[in-house]
Order: structure tokens, then C-alpha cells, then sequence
């Protein structure tokens, strides 16, 4: 069997903490034999810095990071894109651009693709996910033995949609980008493993990492305002998926802890 752990948008500096502190010990005790986490929201909640991204990079118990809607909001970003393979960004974003949207990573023996893909629903109007999707598989089919995407999206029902049009391709595909996790992990009709949402990493007593205070008062006079990370305790939330040795998941378990502090 293979075990990957894949976990939610890292949110601020409380997010990059639990990945010092607690994703190594998260990986030995569920025995993932790879870990990939979303890390566009590394750096206060907006976007991630290079510095940032090299420091997660360099922690070593995570292999591959994905990102999303957000990733060029810091503009020193482009510096860690162009130079780290392990560093991805959505595949969808028109070309030319820096980085790369996926990857082929050999894991203990095993060929592992990673693509990122954003959603288009109430997001950035990129290329259209799904034909990306085609054309990233038409080149990774012959290079990889499990095939994982990381959908980076709003709505539900898109995420749902290319769930069942990557089914029987795709081995793995998980949400990302709302920050709260869903409930309806399952193996989808042609054997890919699916899941809406895998939540967030950071901030727990927030409102999706931000303080709730700001929030609630951007509700009630419909007037925006600097966002903050929330204080106090913090959480992990992922997915694990499981495969078998032909790279079929097998199963699917939900990842949710919480820290009274970082």
C-alpha cells in the first residue's frame, strides 16, 4: 500500500508552526509515505512570501506543495516558483508564467504526479479547468502510477463535477481554497478517491483564519477592512488517501486536530 497525506491551505504564521510542530509526528503515527499541502495562504493569509515558501520548503516532511488563487499576491513569489520543482501553481493560469502547474515526484519507488488546477466559478477567470486537466493527463498518464490533483475552487458543485469527469484518471482529487472541510469523502463509480474539501491549517477560533471580529463587522457595514489572522488555538486539517500496489484508492480518511496553541 501507498499512504498519502495531503493538507489544507496554511494559513499565516500559526499555519507554518504546526508544520514545524506537528507534521512530522502526524506522518509517523498514520504512516503517509507522502505529504502535499496547500501553501498559498502561508504568509498572514495572503499569498506567501519567498522567504516563507523556503522556509516551509526546507522543513522536510513535506513533499510537494500546492497553492491556488492567491499565490501571486506576494510579488517576490516568482523567485521560489522558477526555482523549486516541489513549489506548484494552478496549471490554468495562461502561459507565459512562472513556475509549473504539475510535476512527476518518484516516493519510495513510486512515480507520483501532482497537478494543481483552480476553479473558474466565482474565481479568477483562468483556462478551463477540465481541458487543462486533459492535456496535463495526456502527457502524465505514461509517467506517473498514482495521478493526484489538488482543485482549488469555490463552488461545490465544480469541484464535484471534475471529481466525476477525472474519475478513472485522476487517482486522487481533493478541494481546497474554502477553508472548511466536508464530509463526503468517497471512492468515486470508475475507483478515484474524492473529496470536496480538505479544510485549512492555521487559525481554529476565526473565520476561516481571520479575526472573527473583522469579519463580522465587514457583514454588518458591508465595508471592508484589513483581514488578520485569528489568535489562540489552531488546527490541521487533510485527507489521507490509500492506495494499493496498481495505485487504486482504497480509502479515504478525513484529518482534523486541534491545538490550544500553535
Amino acid at each position: 500500500m501507498f499512504k498519502i497525506l495531503t493538507l489544507g491551505d496554511i494559513f499565516g504564521h500559526s499555519g507554518r508552526k504546526l508544520m514545524e510542530t506537528q507534521v512530522s509526528s502526524i506522518k509517523e503515527q498514520l504512516g503517509a509515505d507522502m505529504v502535499i499541502a496547500n501553501i498559498e495562504n502561508a504568509s498572514g493569509g495572503n499569498g506567501v512570501t519567498d522567504a516563507n515558501a523556503r522556509e516551509l520548503l526546507s522543513l522536510g516532511c513535506i513533499d510537494v506543495f500546492t497553492s491556488g488563487n492567491h499565490i501571486f499576491n506576494q510579488k517576490d513569489v516568482n523567485n521560489i516558483l522558477q526555482q523549486s520543482d516541489r513549489l506548484l501553481r494552478p496549471a490554468n493560469y495562461p502561459e507565459p508564467c512562472p513556475g509549473r502547474g504539475w510535476e512527476c515526484y518518484r516516493i519510495k519507488g513510486r512515480r507520483i504526479a501532482v497537478a494543481n488546477i483552480s476553479g473558474c466559478a466565482f474565481m479568477d477567470n483562468l483556462d478551463n479547468p477540465f481541458l487543462t486537466f486533459d492535456k496535463i493527463w495526456q502527457e502524465a498518464q505514461e509517467l506517473c502510477d498514482i495521478m493526484c490533483v489538488d482543485f482549488h475552487g469555490e463552488a461545490t458543485s465544480e469541484k464535484i463535477a471534475f471529481g466525476y469527469y477525472a474519475d478513472g484518471r485522476a487517482n486522487a482529487v481533493w478541494g481546497t481554497h474554502t477553508h472548511v472541510q466536508t464530509a463526503d469523502e468517497r471512492i468515486l463509480p470508475a475507483g478515484s478517491g474524492y473529496i470536496t474539501d480538505i479544510g485549512m491549517c492555521g487559525p481554529y477560533d476565526g473565520v476561516i483564519g481571520v479575526q472573527k471580529e473583522i469579519i463580522i463587522k465587514n457583514f454588518l457595514t458591508q465595508r471592508k477592512t484589513r483581514h488578520e489572522p485569528a489568535k489562540g488555538a489552531s488546527q490541521i486539517n487533510g485527507a489521507l488517501f490509500t492506495f494499493d500496489e496498481e495505485g487504486k484508492c482504497l480509502e479515504i480518511t478525513r484529518l482534523r486536530r486541534i491545538y490550544d496553541t500553535p
